[in-house]
């Protein structure tokens, strides 16, 4: 969950990886890094912190000329946050620099064969362990840097992407992958090396994503060679074409990121089911659905695997999946499904959800399932991602970049993809009537509008975060639909204030969280008009009972709800399946309002990364 960049070519290298790891920033955060090679001297700064702390201390430290270089920025796994622990680490002859992302499971065991052969630690790191290991392979086979990095990395058990370089090779760096994603963006006899593309989009638009157990040599005024790890045969890499913008990684006059992605909404709606969502022809098309629709249709079941925000998203496809195409779904957490011997059929279809398309443990689901024989559709937000090439077909949301670490439009263009295949699907099994799709499609194309209406609530939004900002305590109830959005409202308000929060279905609260309630206790209830709004509002009743307070997001026009409500926060009106794409925009502004008010990092919440690429 580490960002890491390098460059190799003909420019300073100082500017960019700093450049570089002010955008990878949201990877980690904790300490950063950063070694330049000048051809004769290896100048390294690193410092716990964040990027800004490295650039502070780069002033201080060193001289930063180079063309060659590569930098880090952290989420700590093995070894606290601080100085030495960061990275880039040196072997132990100085020769070797090292960064990493990921973690080498075996380091332990590796760690102390070299400290019977001589080699001192410095750190508490396995990447420290990694770097001295290739060192010691290539001391003592007497071979090149890349064939050593070869030779170690088939001795190692774990997830990685490095980048390494050898100070006696002031032209090569030497870059593998396994479960961490990386790629190389190639310039005019230059290269770039990044966790994803946004730290060199001004400078190029081509880049080759390495695939799992693929390494390259990258050297100077020479093309690019990449080879399997486990067997050296060489790989004719694809260049890719890359369709992200400097503007979409820019904050646009926002004050975060994440308000930013909370009012992209709209377009990054449309943008998901533009050119899909054909609702005077009253068609859906989707061609990873339609070339696979006998799987579908003759699926006994449909699993979703996904974590965390991506997880609620699965939880309203459930509903989605089961109401409009009368097909059983099963959602499960991607960490717990890999690991519980599940019972996959070789008819099931496994649905797996990432923004990133880089999750760790719903890539290893993945591969679980197709061990199994399952079919696997992926539904991802970046292009060239792992799950998007591991998966046996796919759909992209379009969101464009997120780069706030909580989610926010992800989770809405995800529930958008779904619910386009499983109206697809209904259609196609007769499930839904032909006025009735028609209404879902004329609807779902409002959606857009009515996000944008949503938004209009923030006044309101705001003026509720300043009097319950410094509760210590929020319950989150809804029902049907709106009870996965409920806990996606929770997850969002722990995520970026630190507030305990906790998300129910409305009717479980009589079966323990009712204990709870009393005059301090903030209960947010999503009461729209559609489903079993009276038992919301009975619900409502027994919270008012206890002296609980309400704030209630209601359909435009509610009366009943108004009058038990301490707060009410109206969206406008749509069927029921959609609802969680309006109920969703207010709960995503309480949440950064009062992260806001209470002067938390918002775009970058302690101990949390944007893309968890590690167990």
């Amino acid at each position: 969950m580490c960002g890491i960049v390098g460059y190799l070519g003909h420019r300073e290298a100082y500017p960019i990886l700093i450049k570089g790891l002010q955008r990878l920033e949201y990877r980690g955060y904790d300490s950063a890094g950063i070694a330049i090679y000048d051809g004769e001297t290896i100048k390294m700064s690193k410092t716990k912190g964040k990027v800004s702390d490295l650039i502070d201390c780069v002033k201080e430290e060193i001289d930063t000329k180079g063309t060659l270089g590569i930098g880090h920025t952290r989420w700590a796994t093995h070894g606290v946050p601080n100085k030495v622990n960061s990275h880039p680490h040196y072997s132990n002859s100085g020769n070797l620099v090292i960064i990493h992302n990921g973690i080498i499971e075996n380091y332990e065991t590796l760690k102390k064969e070299l400290t019977k052969r001589g080699y001192a630690f410095h750190s508490d790191t396995d990447t420290e362990v990694l770097v001295n290991l290739i060192e010691d392979i290539q001391i003592k086979e007497k071979i090149k840097l890349g064939k050593a990095v070869q030779v170690a990395l088939n001795q190692v058990v774990g997830a990685y992407a490095i980048a390494v370089f050898d100070k006696n090779k002031p032209n090569e760096i030497v870059v593998a992958k396994l479960g961490s994603p990386l790629a190389i963006g190639i310039g005019d006899d230059e290269f770039f090396i990044a966790s994803d593309a946004s730290p060199f989009i001004e400078y190029t638009k081509n880049a080759i994503y390495l695939e799992d157990e693929e390494m390259a040599i990258i050297r100077r005024g020479k093309k690019i060679r990449v080879r399997k790890i486990s067997d050296d045969s060489l790989i004719d890499p694809y260049v890719q074409e890359l369709q992200l913008n400097l503007e979409q990684i820019e904050k646009g006059g926002y004050e975060h990121f994440m308000l930013k992605e909370i009012y992209e909404q709209p377009s990054a709606i449309l943008d998901t089911f533009r050119g899909r969502l054909l609702s005077d022809q009253a068609i859906i098309k989707m061609s990873g659905i339609e070339d696979n629709m006998k799987r579908f249709l003759n699926a006994p079941r449909i699993i979703v695997v996904a974590c965390g925000t991506s997880w609620h998203a699965g939880l309203v496809s459930e509903y989605i999946f089961e109401d409009l195409a009368r097909i059983p779904v099963e959602v499960e957490y991607a960490s717990e499904f890999r690991y519980r011997n599940p019972v996959i059929n070789e008819n099931d279809v496994v649905i797996a959800i990432s923004q990133s398309g880089e999750t760790a443990d719903t890539l290893a689901a993945i591969k679980l399932a197709k061990s199994k024989g399952a079919f696997v559709f992926g539904v991802c937000n970046v292009v060239g991602s792992s799950i998007a090439r591991e998966a046996d077909a796919g759909a992209y949301t379009h969101a464009g970049p997120e780069i706030g670490v909580a989610s926010t439009k992800a989770f809405t263009t995800q529930i958008t993809v779904l619910t386009l295949i499983a109206l697809r699907l209904a259609r196609a099994k007769g499930t839904i009537s032909s006025s009735d799709f028609r209404r879902h499609l004329l609807e779902l194309e409002l959606i857009p509008e009515k996000v944008k209406t949503a938004l209009t609530t923030d006044d309101i939004v705001k003026t509720i975060a300043n009097v319950y900002k410094n509760s210590r305590n929020f319950l989150y109830l809804g029902r049907g639909y709106n009870f996965p959005v409920a806990l996606e409202g929770a997850l969002k308000l722990k995520e970026i204030s630190y507030i305990h929060a906790e998300g129910y279905p409305a009717a479980e609260m009589k079966h323990g969280p009712i204990a709870l309630i009393d005059e301090h206790m903030p209960v947010v209830v999503i009461a729209t008009n559609k489903g079993h709004y009276d038992k919301v509002v009975s619900n409502i009743q027994e919270i008012k009972s206890r002296e609980g307070k309400i704030i209630a997001v209601v359909t435009k026009g509610d009366t009943a709800v108004k009058e038990l409500a301490d707060y009410v926060i109206e969206v406008p009106e749509t069927i029921e399946s959609l609802t969680p794409l309006l109920t969703t925009i207010p709960l995503q502004l309480l949440s950064y309002h009062i992260a806001v008010m209470l002067n938390k990092n918002v775009d970058q919440p302690r101990n949390l990364a944007k893309a968890v690429t590690v167990e």
